[in-house]
């Protein structure tokens, strides 16, 4: 790619692939503006949960891009920290979910000295997961590891090297910006992985050493900032090489409840347990732990669900 290539079609709330020309490396590049900005908004998230849930939602969608099939990825942590779970859910039609629950007494605790504490500050010991749901006629797949490291980031390059031997690395950045309607979340990640060598392509040692000098030099600023196009952050990295994009599909922070798959859930509760949730109105109120709507759903119509 040259400083004269042609732009993408898309140009923010997206995932695409990026090819460094005759290098045996694979990257893709996620930037996120009102996707994350719904996400996050949703909630009056303190701002240490806000960027944490961002980071995931950011991986999940780096990661999610790239799989060949219809069907889910769900990027998790969880631990015994002050952040209890963290998730992530991306849709292969590129729709995009998130939520966190925590304690907001430890959260102001694990906060103190900390400019943003970072993943293990906030989740502790705990696991980082990812599932593959392919959908109601496979099993899904998990893979786990131990939270590693202070990011997400580092979480991911673990369990990429500790669960498929492939060595990757990943940037995450979160953060808000001022724009013409007022503060504003963004979200950006960008991701590396070394493709192995064999008698063809020989060693690639050199070239993963080069690729991820070049990519440590990618700013959390950049990732983030609006002005800056896919094709310019890409540019500014691997000009001397060159680069393109590649497969640009559009994000969409969309949430997939509906009273009808709440009033489904009532009604695997038991009876009794169901009548406690009955308030004095005959109304039974659930809120969607990802995008906060209240549902109302009648007793009658969780009878009905179980028809």
């Amino acid at each position: 790619m040259t400083d004269h290539a042609p732009a993408s079609p898309i140009s923010d709330d997206l995932a695409a692939a990026f090819q460094i020309d005759g290098w045996p490396v694979r990257g893709r590049l996620v930037r996120l503006g009102g996707a994350i900005d719904t996400i996050l908004a949703a909630h009056a998230y303190p701002e240490p949960v806000a960027a944490l849930l961002g980071e995931a939602c950011a991986l999940a969608a780096l990661i999610g891009s790239s799989l060949k099939f219809d069907g889910r990825l769900l990027v998790q942590a969880q631990g015994d920290g002050a952040v209890r779970y963290v998730v992530a859910d991306y849709g292969t039609d590129g729709t995009l979910r998130g939520y966190c629950r925590y304690d907001e007494a430890e959260l102001a605790a694990a906060s103190q000295g900390f400019a943003r504490p970072g993943a293990r500050t906030l989740l502790g010991k705990g696991v980082f997961v990812m599932t593959l749901d392919r959908g109601p006629d496979f099993e899904r797949t998990q893979g786990i590891t131990p939270i590693e490291g202070e990011s997400l980031s580092l979480c991911a390059e673990h369990y990429f090297q500790q669960s498929e031997q492939v060595p990757t690395k990943v940037r995450l950045a979160v953060g808000e910006v001022q724009t013409e309607a007022g503060s504003q979340w963004r979200a950006g990640g960008a991701m590396i992985q070394i493709i192995a060598g064999d008698e063809t392509r020989g060693s690639t040692e050199e070239v993963w050493d080069r690729t991820r000098a070049l990519f440590g030099t990618l700013a959390d600023d950049e990732l983030i900032d609006p002005t800056i196009s896919p094709e310019t952050l890409l540019f500014r990295l691997f000009h001397e090489d060159g680069v393109r994009l590649e497969g640009a599909r559009p994000l969409t922070a969309i949430c997939r409840c509906s009273k009808d798959r709440i009033a489904g859930m009532l009604a695997a509760f038991d009876p009794a347990e169901r009548a406690d949730m009955v308030e004095d109105d005959g109304a039974i109120r659930v809120t969607c732990e990802y995008c906060a709507k209240v549902y109302e759903v009648t007793p009658d119509e969780v009878v009905a669900a179980q028809i």
